[in-house]
C-alpha cells in the first residue's frame, strides 16, 4: 500500500478533495438519517456538510490553479495509515451520542494524520500544505461546536437525549432483562433438582448447560420472531434475538459453572452466592434503566428466584 510520503503534492491535493467529499457524504447522510426523530441535531449534521462542500470547492480551485482540470482518484484507503470513515448506515443503531462523537473522530482523526505526516516529509511545500491541512480540520472542529451551540440549547439536547436513552433501552436493555431474568431464574429448578436427586456436581452441570443453552436458543428464536420492529421501533429482530439469546444463556451458565467444582458442598454454595449475584444484577437493570425502585425491584425478582429456587429443592428432594 502507498505512503504518503511517496505521493506527490498533486497526489495528495487530489487525496484531501477525496476526503472532503467523503466527509461531506457522510454528514449529509447523518442528517438525513436523524432528521426524524433528532432534528435539531440533523441541522447541524447539515450544516457541517455544507462546510465540507464549501472546503472541497476550495481546494478544487486550488488544484485546477495548479495542476490543472483532470484530477486524479486518490481515495484513504489507497493510502497507508489514513484514518477511515464509518459510513452513516454502519451507525444506525449506534444512538446519537455516538454519531456524535464519530463525527468528532473524523475531524480529530484527520488534523491528527496531517500534522503526523507533515513531520515525516523534507518537502517544503508538502510540509506546508499538511500543515494547512491539519489547520483547517482544527477549525472544522471549533465550526462543529459552534453550530451545535447555535442549534442545540440545554432543553434540546435534553430531549434528544431522553429519545436516544428510550431508543436503547427498547433495542438493547429489554431483550437483555428479559433474557437474564428468564436465564437465571427458569434454569435455577432443574439445576437445583438435579443437584438435590443426585448429589452430584456433574450430573447439575450438564442439567445446567443443558438447561442454559436449551433456553438460550428457545428464548433468542422467539425474541427474533416475535417483532420485526418495523412499527414497535424495536430495533433489528436479528440483533434483539442475538441479545436476548446471549444474555439468557448467560443468566444460566452463571449458576452452573459452579458444579465443575468436585466438592458437592462447596459447589452448591458458590453457586447460591453466583445466584445472589445474578438477582442484584437484574434488580439493578430495572432500577437503573427502567425507573423501579431498588427496594421494590429486589423483592420482586428475589421472591420469583426464591420460589424457583424452592421449587428445584422440593422436586429434587422428593
Amino acid at each position: 500500500m502507498t505512503k504518503l510520503s511517496d505521493l506527490t503534492e498533486r497526489e495528495i491535493l487530489a487525496l484531501a478533495i477525496a476526503s472532503e467529499e467523503e466527509d461531506g457524504h457522510i454528514y449529509a447522510d447523518f442528517g438525513q438519517m436523524l432528521a426524524e426523530d433528532y432534528p435539531d441535531s440533523a441541522a447541524i449534521f447539515q450544516d457541517m456538510a455544507e462546510e465540507e462542500n464549501h472546503h472541497r470547492r476550495a481546494l478544487i480551485d486550488l488544484f485546477v490553479r495548479r495542476f490543472g482540470n483532470h484530477i486524479p482518484l486518490v481515495r484513504r484507503q489507497d493510502v497507508q495509515g489514513f484514518p477511515s470513515r464509518k459510513s452513516a448506515w454502519q451507525m444506525q443503531n449506534r444512538g446519537i451520542e455516538a454519531i456524535r462523537a464519530q463525527a468528532a473522530d473524523m475531524e480529530r482523526q484527520a488534523a491528527r494524520f496531517y500534522r503526523q505526516a507533515a513531520g515525516q516529509t523534507n518537502d517544503a511545500e508538502i510540509r506546508k500544505l499538511l500543515g494547512d491541512l491539519a489547520t483547517e480540520e482544527d477549525r472544522h472542529q471549533r465550526e462543529a461546536r459552534r453550530l451545535e451551540d447555535a442549534h442545540l440549547n440545554d432543553n434540546t439536547r435534553d430531549r434528544e437525549d431522553e429519545h436516544s436513552r428510550r431508543d436503547f433501552v427498547l433495542r438493547v436493555v429489554q431483550p437483555g432483562l428479559v433474557g437474564l431474568m428468564d436465564g437465571s431464574v427458569s434454569t435455577l429448578a432443574p439445576v437445583f433438582a438435579a443437584a438435590f436427586a443426585t448429589h452430584s456436581p456433574h450430573a447439575a452441570f450438564l442439567v445446567g448447560l443443558a438447561a442454559s443453552l436449551g433456553a438460550g436458543i428457545s428464548m433468542g428464536l422467539a425474541e427474533a420472531l416475535a417483532d420485526d420492529g418495523k412499527l414497535s421501533g424495536h430495533g433489528a429482530p436479528l440483533l434483539r434475538g442475538l441479545i436476548c439469546g446471549a444474555m439468557t444463556f448467560g443468566g444460566g451458565i452463571g449458576h452452573t459453572l459452579p458444579f465443575l467444582v468436585p466438592d458437592f458442598h462447596l459447589a452448591f454454595g458458590v453457586a447460591i452466592i453466583a445466584v445472589a449475584i445474578e438477582l442484584l444484577l437484574i434488580s439493578w437493570v430495572r432500577w437503573r434503566y427502567q425507573d423501579t425502585p431498588f427496594g421494590s425491584a429486589m423483592v420482586q425478582v428475589f421472591l420469583g428466584g426464591a420460589l424457583v429456587f424452592a421449587t428445584g429443592v422440593l422436586i429434587g428432594s422428593s
